[in-house]
């Protein structure tokens, strides 16, 4: 071709003195990056994404993996990312897809903001040795209560409450669809998110039914492409999520290739084997808060007004405005999806180009409800791009009651965040269909590991609260003056609502 060959974006290299020919990285690498080739293994380095198998595997630590071995002529506007994206679709004349959340170098808004801790007069608390309560509830949330006491002394409770869920964490695991992900990667999520007493979502791939013993720990989706919705998979779920946007995508639908719609997932999802699942922009029946609330009154009256419903959206320009209008359609719950948040196929200029920050997004839509005198009515969830503990703290303190994590789930379980999900070819067995590779990852050993993360997150949430001297994660929740902002502008921090460090 005119185009010519690119630069590598690896060179792999193996030490012939320390390989023992055992040809583990010929069976692990899903890529094709070795082969056989008489007595010795042949490198195709320009197969290779980076997904570290090999170095997993390789006993005797013989191979080397080099990143931009050759790379073009540095400039500061014509990008390696930006010529590459133009030669792939000078070629083929598509759009060109890529996965997990955005790749450019925006600043975190997380790095820039600090906890702040007690000292002294206001002592901080230990959380080995006094209790740290860390329950939290998902939904309506009554603005008063109407207390009567009864003839025999006891107090009787005359409102009547909302369905909650009630999660020992203020971590859920976010919506990633069979599909996206393999069944055995949805079942180990859903053991750890049962075993540690939270909840994990389905994505808009309908529920396989190995999952049914799970589902008093999942939360169901309705997307606009209704894939494997029926009043059975609504029954099932203990919350219903309707997803209006995604965080990687906001403004167009979600897409399944059809290379990794296989049979099963044709019978999960109601479509046929081997064609693209591509779900629409927007709702069909839903253009404007009222047609979102006869969505929601209708999945409240087909469970028997048993379940919460939240509803998703992308963080946007004007997500404060709409989450009010969903706090005033009946949902119980609003999902803020940043800028960052993963997704396993995803055109590129949508997913590094469209969106803001969840920091952003959370702290205006916990501010507007507030101002509205409607924050009791719909709880927050925060998701897309929660890296570890301190995030969940910071964006407690922003306004959100929990969070959803996806990416830091599946890191738990091996990924090495490669950003290849769309082809189908996951080594790791998370983002794949393909039966021999998913019978690398096994449910029961990972499960612990998404469930040690979780675990370890808490423990850590507990300890900067304890250093915050609070006791209570409602006490965290839209507190403010626990966080400083450090080397953010007053644009950005009158937005957060949070003081700069030093004040």
């Amino acid at each position: 071709m005119s185009i010519g060959s690119t630069p590598m974006k690896y060179r792999v290299k193996i030490d012939t003195e320390r390989c023992m020919q055992c040809k583990r990285c010929i069976e692990n690498c899903s890529y094709g990056v070795f082969r056989e080739e008489g007595d010795k293994i042949a490198i195709q380095s320009r197969n290779c994404v980076a997904c570290h198998r090999c170095l997993a595997f390789c006993p005797r630590d013989a191979i080397e993996i080099e990143e931009k071995p050759g790379d073009y002529r540095s400039h500061p506007v014509w990008t390696r990312e930006v010529r590459e994206t133009i030669f792939n679709q000078a070629k083929t004349g598509k759009i060109v897809l890529a996965g997990m959340g955005n790749a450019q170098p925006y600043p975190i808004i997380f790095d820039r903001l600090v906890l702040d801790a007690c000292q002294v007069t206001n002592p901080s608390i230990d959380p080995l040795r006094e209790p740290m309560e860390l329950r939290t509830y998902i939904g309506k949330k009554p603005s008063s209560l109407d207390l009567r006491q009864r003839d025999n002394g006891e107090v009787q409770l005359c409102t009547k409450l909302s369905p909650n869920l009630q999660i020992e964490t203020p971590i859920m695991i976010g919506h990633m669809s069979y599909g996206a992900i393999s069944l055995n990667a949805q079942t180990a999520l859903a053991k750890a998110a049962s075993r540690i007493g939270t909840f994990m979502g389905t994505g808009e791939g309908g529920l396989h039914e190995s999952l049914y013993p799970y589902q008093s720990h999942m939360i169901v989706q309705v997307a606009s492409g209704r894939f494997g919705v029926d009043i059975n998979y609504l029954e099932r779920g203990a919350a219903i999520e309707i997803k209006i946007g995604q965080g990687a995508k906001p403004g167009i639908g979600g897409h399944l290739p059809g290379d990794k719609v296989c049979a099963d997932i044709s019978c999960t999802r109601m479509i046929p084997e081997g064609t693209d699942a591509i779900s629409p922009a927007p709702h069909h029946d839903i253009y404007s808060i009222e047609d979102l609330k006869q969505l929601v009154r209708g999945l409240k009256e087909a469970t028997e007004w048993k379940k919460p419903v939240f509803v998703k959206i992308a963080a946007v320009h004007n997500s404060a405005a709409i989450a009010a209008g969903i706090a005033r359609s009946g949902a119980d719950a609003v999902v803020v999806d940043g800028f960052r948040g993963g997704s396993g196929a995803t055109p590129r200029v949508f997913r590094d180009h469209v969106g803001i920050p969840v920091e952003a997004a959370v702290a205006s839509v916990d501010a507007k409800l507030r101002q509205q005198g409607i924050r009791n009515e719909v709880s927050i969830i925060a998701s897309g791009g929660i890296r570890e503990s301190a995030d969940v703290a910071k964006i407690i303190c922003l306004g959100a009651d929990a969070v959803y994590i996806g990416t830091s789930a599946l890191v738990a379980m091996g990924c090495r965040v490669c950003g290849t999900c769309y082809r189908g070819t996951c080594a790791w067995g998370i983002a794949t269909q393909k039966p021999e590779l998913v019978a690398r990852l096994d449910p029961e050993v990972n499960a612990v590991q998404v469930e040690n993360l979780i675990h370890g997150w808490t423990l850590e949430l507990a300890e900067l609260m304890g250093a915050a001297g609070i006791n209570s994660i409602e006490s965290l929740r839209g507190n403010r003056d626990r966080l400083r902002g450090y080397m953010l502008d007053e644009g950005l921090m009158n937005v957060l609502d949070v003081k700069t460090v030093g004040a």
